[in-house]
């Protein structure tokens, strides 16, 4: 894994000559010049997931096919390591990577000490440009130490940032200016775990809620505005990779907290548990957050360590329904599934692709096609769903548009989008999820971010510059 350099030109950019096709470049350059003009809506991507967190795509005028050649690429900005995926909101990209001066790929289980800088950029969406960084030394004592591993989110005015180690930032979105920061294990006395924090922060109303780890603190709540804390709740061995997910099933409102030996729902207004049911993935590896159907609740990780919960109807509470089912469901390692009507989609952890019905668990097909060949073990792929279409982004660094459905896998068309920079298992990998946003994709690996143009009639400006919306929301 080769690392870009570590200091980024503030005009930096642009098109790279050597691996767009000439007219793409004129197309693309046409773009550019003409932002002025009048542009059809485009949504923004502020978080991992998308607006609502949820993985869908609710743009149209989206390409049914990639031209021949593959898509135009708008933009081309280097940047260094990481698995964070990028935030897109306000005419910015928001991305985090890692700076060191050795590149260090993968293992590192000894946690071995390892110096470098955790970076954050923001990047005009219309043309890469750099606008603002913010740099700070951290030293990993993690495995993958490649880089930070959750996707900024944006709130308004604000961007928030969580580094591999436990950094939580809020930023001024527009300047770039550290508004307010926590070194989370040095506050909540706990250790960094295993794979680093790699739980993406999670925006309620007022509060920003996090997994923060220590005695008590397993999650912590903060006002998103002064960064004072709120609440803190429950303890586990490990702060552990699943992200906190809000869900309304018993008649209120339920923080799902899956950790390091137990699964708990807790009232998001106060961080009083409401219930609690024991679960243990292997080495806490849990990285999904629960699917929520009708009144179950579905969570999966590492090894074979899948759960179905069914949750009251009338109160807040829960039972187990099922539980380390081998043969049936998923123990998804590095994607969030996708649930359609009573149809999950997603991958286990040998790699193969599965649609599993629930509340049965039931196994309605497999596949390995998303990779053209045969699985390989934790092999993944970020599943989206935009119109009755999903967009697939391999670890082979290739954008996929599909059909998914009962009746097994459609493959419409692939293109190539960057190469897989990234080293796991013994082969080439890119574990990044990408954005969607003013009909373009937003996709990274440890030496680029990629802008490619998505829509299915050009226009001269998909995505408006930066501070051309108003960004109001959150004050």
């Amino acid at each position: 894994m080769q690392h870009a350099n570590p200091r980024i030109p503030s005009t930096a950019v642009v098109l790279d000559h050597r691996r767009v096709p000439a007219p793409r470049l004129v197309l693309a350059a046409s773009a550019l010049v003409a932002l002025g003009a009048a542009a059809a809506r485009a949504d923004d991507w502020p978080q991992w997931m998308g607006p609502a967190r949820d993985n869908v795509w609710r743009e149209d005028g989206i390409l049914e096919r990639f031209p021949e050649g593959g898509p135009t690429i708008v933009w081309r900005a280097p940047i260094a390591a990481g698995y964070s995926g990028p935030a897109v909101a306000g005419g910015r990209v928001f991305i985090t990577d890692r700076v060191v001066d050795d590149a260090v790929l993968e293992g590192n289980f000894e946690r071995k000490g390892i110096p470098g800088l955790e970076r954050v950029l923001c990047l005009d969406a219309a043309s890469g440009t750099v606008l603002w960084r913010h740099e700070y030394p951290v030293e990993y004592s993690i495995s993958y130490p490649s880089g930070p591993r959750t996707t900024p989110a944006v709130d308004g005015p604000r961007v928030y940032t969580l580094g591999a180690e436990g950094r939580l930032i809020c930023f001024e979105a527009k300047s770039g200016k550290v508004e307010w920061s926590k070194d989370l294990p040095a506050e909540y006395g706990t250790r960094t775990a295993l794979w680093g924090y790699a739980a993406h922060p999670l925006i309620d109303g007022r509060k920003l809620i996090t997994l923060a780890g220590g005695e008590g603190s397993h999650a912590v709540a903060f006002d998103k505005v002064t960064g004072k804390e709120i609440w803190r709740a429950l303890s586990a061995k490990e702060q552990g990779y699943c992200p906190p997910a809000i869900i309304t099933a018993g008649g209120v409102r339920q923080l799902i907290l899956p950790r390091p030996g137990a699964i708990s729902g807790v009232d998001p207004e106060t961080g009083k548990e409401l219930w609690s049911l024991p679960y243990e993935a292997t080495n806490g590896s849990v990285i999904m957050t629960p699917i929520h159907w009708q009144d179950r609740l579905f969570l999966g990780g590492f090894s074979n360590k899948n759960l179905l919960v069914k949750l009251g109807k009338d109160s807040p509470t829960a039972e187990v329904e099922w539980r380390d089912e081998r043969d049936k469901a998923l123990s998804p390692v590095n994607v969030q599934p996708f649930l359609l009507d009573d149809v999950m989609y997603g991958f286990d952890q040998d790699g193969s692709f599965h649609a599993v019905e629930l509340p049965s668990g039931k196994r309605v097909w497999t596949t390995a096609a998303p990779y053209g060949d045969r699985a390989a073990g934790c092999a993944s792929a970020f599943i989206v769903r935009q119109g009755a279409r999903f967009w697939l982004f391999t670890e082979r660094g290739e954008l996929l548009i599909a059909e998914l459905s009962r009746a097994g896998f459609r493959e419409l068309d692939r293109a190539p989008i960057v190469e897989p920079t990234g080293t796991a298992f013994g082969r080439r990998v890119v574990w990044s999820t990408p954005a969607f946003a003013g009909r373009r994709a937003y996709v990274r690996n440890d030496q680029e971010l990629v802008c490619v143009d998505l829509a299915a009639v050009k226009t001269s400006a998909a995505v408006p510059p930066a501070d051309a919306k108003n960004a109001s929301a959150g004050r």
